[in-house]
Formats: structure tokens, sequence, C-alpha cells
């Protein structure tokens, strides 16, 4: 009896411990954000920045071991479940924003570009991957797959961050520009197909043996029938209930999320992380009830992740260690940056020059495509979980993801179509409700 009190009174302790580390985090993300809007960075990189600052890389610096303090190793699983209710709704909502209307005006210049800025990264990635393995053939005392480390690091340069890139174009007044729209069907056909390589190289790391590949993809082929044929139709009826003489039920919602848990549940279950499960949710979501679903479906989530998110960077930040580089390890962080930013702008900016847009246009292109955010920080916590990354490959790639989605910020807004006349949009409300969209 003794015993189960004391274990009651340490569960409530980390709880409480949990929920006072959320306050502080989402404290110190704020103090941050407002600072970096100055310098017109999207949100992401000040999220980032809070998480690394809370981390061993500069408050475990301090003395006092504040870090292990603030955030002890018993209270991080907790933090860690949290976050991921926040990730698995963000993944539902970018499955759900990708538009194909977009895609279809300039299929020929979209597929380019987005082929292009996958193909050349993923192939610099594999090379230098290649090179990389030697130092980082060990994770956890365990050896590492030449193969999944080398396919999940190029397919990691080669993704470009959708709803954060969406984020730097709406911010700037581009979405009305030939390069805003573009590069956001650009950027969406890429995604989907990125997605689709990290499920494979996925498949790859977590199977024993060819069996078990062939047995992992034909069970999440199977789902994906499933969710078509059966789920969409479903989610058709149930949304046409709930929402009777243009009424949304608030029930909508909670039916929803619960689709996107169970089905990240799923993938979780088929071998595959349950981002996949969320992600292809959200792609099933009929779009034509988008609109009508907005303030009573779309807009709580997008508040939810908001909230829930800054506790994902913090856990992101706390296994970031930059003091533990070293001085090979810097010379592999350039690399890693050279090598990511080369792919990405020489294989956009090319594509786009072939299509017919101007140099200044293209190497717009290549920029905004470049941006990785907060996309990538979720594939390289899905290569830490599937034991493909140790923690200085996974520091490296951290801040390489915050430098090339920051490179976006300052860059823009010297280009002279960078500003988009605000009588262009229907009202400033039309302004308003794109900027909450996309946040």
């Amino acid at each position: 009896m003794k015993m189960r009190w004391i274990l009651a009174a340490n569960s409530s302790l980390l709880m409480a411990e949990a929920v006072a580390d959320v306050a502080i985090v989402l404290v110190v993300g704020s103090v941050l954000i407002a600072g970096f809007r100055r310098l017109r960075e999207p949100q992401v990189i000040a999220e980032i920045v809070a998480g690394i600052v809370l981390g061993p890389s500069l408050l475990g610096l301090l003395p006092g071991h504040l870090t292990a303090r603030l955030f002890p190793v018993a209270v991080r699983p907790d933090l860690n479940a949290i976050a991921q209710v926040g990730v698995l709704l963000f993944m539902f909502l970018v499955g759900w924003e990708m538009n194909t209307g977009d895609i279809r005006q300039r299929r020929g210049a979209v597929l380019g570009i987005s082929l292009s800025s996958i193909a050349l990264p993923f192939g610099t990635g594999i090379a230098l991957a290649t090179w990389l393995f030697h130092d980082h053939a060990t994770v956890n005392h365990h050896h590492v797959s030449e193969t999944a480390f080398v396919l999940f690091v190029g397919t990691a340069m080669a993704i470009t961050a959708f709803p954060v890139l969406a984020r730097i174009i709406i911010e700037h007044r581009l979405q009305m520009t030939p390069v805003g729209s573009l590069a956001l069907a650009s950027a969406a056909v890429g995604d989907v197909l990125a997605w689709c390589m990290l499920a494979f190289v996925s498949v790859v790391a977590v199977s024993a043996g060819s069996g078990h590949l062939f047995q992992v993809i034909g069970y999440f082929a199977l789902y994906a029938l499933v969710l078509a044929v059966v789920v969409r139709p479903l989610l058709r009826f149930i949304i046409a209930r709930l929402s009777r003489h243009g009424n949304v039920s608030p029930q909508l919602l909670a039916v929803i999320a619960a689709g996107v848990f169970a089905s990240g549940y799923v993938t979780n279950q088929i071998g595959l992380d349950a981002i996949f499960g969320a992600f292809s949710f959200g792609l099933i979501m009929p779009r034509e009830s988008k609109k009508q679903l907005a303030s009573r479906v779309c807009i709580p989530m997008e508040h939810i992740t908001m909230l829930l998110l800054p506790v994902f960077f913090v856990s992101t930040g706390l296994s970031v260690d930059v003091t533990k580089l070293g001085g090979a390890g810097m010379l592999e962080l350039v690399c890693i940056i050279g090598v990511a930013c080369l792919g990405k702008l020489v294989g956009a900016t090319g594509a786009a020059r072939l299509s017919g847009m101007s140099w200044q246009e293209s190497r717009s292109i290549g920029l905004l495509m470049n941006t990785r955010g907060l996309t990538e920080l979720i594939i390289l916590n899905v290569g830490v979980s599937m034991g493909v990354l140790d923690t200085r490959m996974f520091t490296m790639m951290v801040i390489m993801a915050l430098v090339t989605t920051a490179m976006a910020g300052p860059l823009v807004p010297r280009l002279p179509y960078a500003r988009v006349d605000e009588k262009q949009f229907a009202s400033s409300d039309e302004l308003a409700e794109l900027e909450t969209r996309v946040a």
C-alpha cells in the first residue's frame, strides 16, 4: 500500500514538472518570436532556437546544470507524448492542405522544379552520407545499416518544408506572384514525393530482411487502399451528417482528431512511424468541405498545434548538443550545410530557368525551395527513433535545417517583386485568413 502511495506521489510530481516545463517553453518561445519577427524570420525559427537555447547547447553550459534540473530525464517521456499530439495534428493539416489546383495550372514547370529539387539534393546527400558513414556507423552501441543511413540522409537533404515555405511566401506577399505560386505548387508535389521516399527508407531501416520489407510495404499499400475506398466515403457521410444546414457540430472536431490518432496507431503497428498515418489521413480528407469546416475544425487544430509544437521543439533541442561536435564535427557541419544549399539552389534554380523564368526569379525559387524548417525536424526525429542517426549527426542536421530555413527571411524582402499591393486581395479579412490558415 505504501509503495503504491509513493508511486502515485512520484507520478503526480512528474506530471506537475511536465506542466511547468510546458509553461517555460511557451514563455521562452513567445519572447524569442517577438524578436525574430523584427528580423523577418518565420515563427518556426524562433521556436527551434528556443528549443536549442533550453537544451545542453546553451542553458546546459550555465552553472547549476539548469537543463537537467528544468527538464529531468524522468519528465521527458511526458513531454514527448504531449509533443506527439501536436506533431500528428500538424501532419494531418499538412496532408489536408495539399491542393492540386495550382499544380494543374503549370504542370510542366511544377513537376520539373519539384523533381529536380529532390533528385539533386538526394544524390549529393547520398554522396555526402557515404563519406560520413564511417564516423556515424554506431548508434547506442548498435551498428547502423549503411544503406539505411545513406538513404535517410539523402531523403533528409531533399526535403522542402511546405508549411514553412507557405508562411514565408504569405508574410512577404508573394502568393500573388508567379514565383510564390510556382514555389508553393512545387513544394506541395515535392512534399508528397519526399514522404513517400521517407516511408520507403523507414521500411528499409526497420525491416529485418527482404521478407519483412515486402510485408510492411504490402500492409501499408492495403491500408492506403482502405483509406481511399472505405474511410474517405465514410468521412464524407459523417461530415454531411454533422454539418447540416451550414451548422457544423462541435463533435466533428473530436471525430476527425480521433481518426488522425487511430490512423497514426495503425501505421505504427504496420511498422512505420505514426506521422505517416496522420499525413495519409489528411490526404484523403474531402477537399470540398475544407472551407465549410475552417472555423470548427481547421482553425481549432491549428491553434492546438501552435501550443503543442513548441514542446516538440524543446524535446528536439534537448537532444542537440553543439558542444560535442568538436573540430571534426564543425567541418562535417559546414559540409552538410554546403551540400544541402547546393543541391536545392542548383536543382530548383536550374529547373525554374529552363521553364522560362528569369534568372532573378529562378534564384528566388531556389532560395524558397531551400527552406526545411519543422518538416525536417520531424523527419530527423524519425531517424533517431529508427536508430539511424547518432546524437552528433542529429545535432548537425538540426542546425542545417535552422540555417537553410533562416536564409529565406532576410533575402526575400530584397527582391523587387516581393511587395505585392494588398489591394489585390478582396479585403483585409481575406489577407488575415490566409495568414492564419498557413500559420
